[in-house]
């Protein structure tokens, strides 16, 4: 990978992790759904151009957009406001890449060697450490929210990847016109106060949906998309796994986290578990095998 694609890497893993911080300091002031049909709110707005009909393909980015627009960012959210912590957030949310691996066993007919079945187990296995950690054993329905969540976003790339021909941000405002209005009504329906957070809101609170919207969506799926027009996934996703490495840092430096042992084992666990779930090794002949 050429020098200025792995900037562009690290600024992806960078806007990825720091929305952890905005979201985190979001849910704080305004109540999960609210901040995110905020979130999407400002999404629909910046990617308006690229709403069209997608014929043969609407089928599919609609129910996209209710797994992962609605489910899966809701409960991320829910989880951020439930959690004591943001470290145990970040690697909890990267469980979605062996859920979507399993998924893919049965949904896509896929099939998996002795490594993924070792890489899944490390996976949970990091998260159950985690877990009892005295921070999060105390939020411990933050930990399960997170996890639907990482659930909801497997469930969503398996249905990603039966879409052809649909675009980053022509999926996202999809998504966003999808969810905006849905997350809106789950609001009034559940939870109370919106005009007053909203109107008592500072700038920087107001701030962190549309760095939601913008760092995390924008910047970080869009140099994604562009990175994975440009090099195999064997190449690309591995370099993802600095964004939940990112985001404790963020967590304990700009956040105040507390790095327990329990949670550095765990995540340390998890991690080495989605590594030997995505990077590709090469076979006898030489040739990488994903």
């Amino acid at each position: 990978m050429q020098p200025g694609d792995l900037l562009l890497a690290l600024l992806a893993n960078t806007a990825w992790a720091f929305n952890f911080i905005a979201g985190k300091a979001g849910v704080t002031h305004f109540q999960p759904f609210l901040f995110t049909s905020l979130r999407f709110a400002v999404l629909l707005l910046l990617l308006l151009p690229f709403l069209r009909r997608i014929p043969g393909q609407m089928g599919g980015v609609l129910g996209i957009a209710l797994v992962q627009g609605v489910l899966h960012f809701s409960l991320i959210f829910a989880g951020l406001e439930a959690s004591g912590d943001i470290a145990s957030v970040a690697i909890a949310s990267q469980l979605y890449v062996p859920f979507s691996t399993v998924l893919a066993l049965f949904l896509l007919g896929e099939t998996l060697d002795a490594r993924r079945v070792v890489g899944i187990a490390l996976a949970f296995g990091g998260v159950l450490v985690i877990g009892f950690d005295p921070v999060v054993f105390r939020h411990l329905d933050a930990l399960l929210l997170v996890t639907a969540g990482a659930a909801a976003m497997a469930l969503a790339t398996i249905q990603m990847r039966r879409l052809r021909g649909v675009g980053v941000f022509a999926l996202q405002a999809w998504i966003a016109l999808c969810a905006t209005p849905a997350l809106a009504l789950l609001s009034l329906l559940f939870e109370q106060g919106q005009w007053s957070a909203l109107r008592t809101a500072s700038t920087l609170e107001l701030a962190a949906p549309v760095y939601s919207a913008v760092g995390a969506s924008l910047i970080g799926h869009g140099i994604v998309y562009y990175l994975l027009g440009r090099y195999p996934v064997g190449v690309t996703t591995p370099l993802l796994l600095l964004n939940p490495v990112l985001a404790v840092a963020f967590g304990v430096l700009l956040w105040g986290d507390i790095l327990t042992w329990k949670l550095a084992l765990g995540g340390a666990m998890t991690l080495a578990g989605i590594a030997g779930i995505t990077i590709s090794l090469p076979n006898r002949k030489g040739v990488r095998t994903a």
